[in-house]
């Protein structure tokens, strides 16, 4: 006779039907993952093995639950646009409650004491400054701000400013939501991705990167060697801090994907979804 029983790394379902609601869901889901594969530019590049299983189950069992979706990748693979599309094509009504945006770059230091005194971007450059590595950014207030959004709480976010290197606590107000979506070069960070419950890698060619990292450099205020200095300790950094963290991302997103396949990609998973949720 069995005396004791315990259930370890199990997943329970309530009932029968959300078994069968569930396992719709994933059979849908990984037929759409077929599809993408199909394409000449494949939105998900690689998902994890429980990733789909983990999805259905939160739609199923966890619908009034605040999900935190964290988004890194490279500097200019893309992150920023990627979820600015997205939120374009799955999102119809913009009131509030639905999603709130934390971007990482609102929490860099101040460091514009810095800048001045060395009194070029070249100038800073050449003390081994960087603006590329973890210490750079709030990675704490952050945290505290996603944790605080999680529990139903207000925040306000700082600004940065990429030209001066001045921070502001006067950012903007963001109030919490059914999904928080974050992004950043250090959102899948050990300070921060264990409160993550989504964690998603943008992919994106170094050719790419570098094309689009020197378009963006010129608004922020550096050319030249600037620049260079800059691009070169962006790509050292990147393979330290960044590229080792697609490893433990639930999905990696292709970077060159355009807007529009993500708006025929999104609606195609909310009619297929809402077919089988009816």
């Amino acid at each position: 006779m069995v005396e004791s029983f315990e259930l370890t790394n199990y997943n329970f379902y309530s009932s029968r039907l959300d078994m069968e609601l569930i396992t719709n869901i994933v059979d849908t889901l990984k037929e759409i993952l077929e599809e993408d594969k199909k394409q000449e530019q494949p939105l998900f590049l690689k998902v994890a093995d429980d990733f789909i299983m983990n999805i259905a189950r939160r739609v199923v069992q966890e619908k009034k639950k605040t999900f935190l979706i964290g988004i890194t990748g490279e500097s200019a693979s893309g992150k920023t646009v990627f979820v600015d599309n997205t939120i374009e094509a799955v999102v119809r009504n913009k009131k509030e409650g639905i999603y709130t945006v934390i971007r990482q770059d609102d929490y860099y230091k101040d460091t514009s004491k810095e800048l001045q005194e060395a009194g070029s971007y070249d100038a800073l450059f050449k003390t081994g400054f960087s603006f590329d590595t973890p210490d750079v950014i709030d990675l704490k207030l952050m945290r505290n701000h996603l944790e605080s959004l999680k529990k139903g709480e207000t925040i306000t976010s700082p600004k940065y400013d990429f030209v001066t290197c001045v921070s502001s606590p006067d950012g903007d107000v963001k109030k919490p939501a059914k999904v928080i979506l974050t992004e950043g070069l250090y959102v899948l960070n050990e300070e921060v991705r264990d409160i993550m419950d989504i964690k998603v890698y943008v992919f994106t060619p170094i050719d790419v990167i570098k094309e689009r990292w020197y378009k963006r450099a010129v608004s922020r205020g550096k050319t030249g060697e600037a620049a260079d200095l800059q691009f070169k300790n962006v790509n050292e950094t990147a393979q330290q801090y960044i590229r080792p963290t697609y490893q433990i991302a639930d999905c990696i997103i292709n970077g060159m994907v355009d807007k529009e396949y993500i708006k025929v990609i999104t609606e195609r998973i909310k009619a297929r979804l809402a077919e089988v949720c009816c």
